[in-house]
């Protein structure tokens, strides 16, 4: 098995892109499940992180465990999963050991994406503004990203910014964020500023 760095060396934009489900036959293969469209990353970044999955403590809370690099030397689509080997790996037992692994790799070696293309992890986290009688408002902010088949969808917690310019999501009765999903299509979206973390589109905005 080939040497790994350890989380000292780790890059401060690691995004989580996948999970490890298996092994892939008998050569030392992995098979990953990539969260989102951004399975382009997988299949063009080397350098993978893998950490160990961690169970909760006492209190509930996730640890973080500490995360290797793995070196890929081959990588290919696979249905809807993507399989891969690292460098020193050629026997399945090794594979096996990964399983559950989550897969991080560092943003700044994501493939660059054409003026209108998005990766959708630089879709969460912004502000999305609609249309309220011509004037822009604040919907609230893109929590998560997902394909419902024929597009990609914004799940939005609808709130407020405060005073700070932080944003505070409006919660129901159960005390959960109140979601609004938004088509990420051209009818509705008209401008995403991922520097800025904003969205502006012509979703409508109604009174309350």
């Amino acid at each position: 098995m080939s040497s790994k760095q350890m989380s000292s060396d780790l890059p401060a934009d690691l995004i989580e892109v996948g999970r490890v489900v298996s092994a892939y036959g008998v050569r030392g293969w992995v098979k990953v499940q990539p969260y989102s469209a951004d399975a382009e990353a997988l299949l063009t970044i080397n350098n993978w992180w893998l950490r160990a999955p961690v169970p909760p403590n006492k209190a509930g809370d996730l640890a973080t465990a500490p995360a290797q690099l793995f070196t890929v030397t081959k990588s290919r689509p696979h249905s809807a999963t993507v399989v891969a080997q690292f460098q020193g790996f050629d026997d399945r037992d090794f594979a096996e050991k990964l399983k559950a692994h989550t897969v991080w790799v560092s943003r700044s070696e994501f493939p660059s994406v054409e003026e209108d293309e998005h990766y959708w992890v630089d879709l969460i986290g912004c502000l999305l503004y609609g249309d309220h009688n011509g004037q822009s408002v604040l919907v609230g902010q893109v929590a998560n990203v997902f394909d419902n088949g024929a597009h990609a969808v914004l799940e939005v917690h609808t709130g407020l910014l405060n005073d700070q310019a932080q944003f505070i999501s409006h919660l129901d009765a159960k005390q959960r964020p109140v979601v609004e999903l938004v088509p990420f299509v051209d009818a509705y979206i008209d401008t995403v500023d991922s520097q800025a973390k904003t969205i502006l589109s012509s979703w409508p905005v109604f009174d309350n």
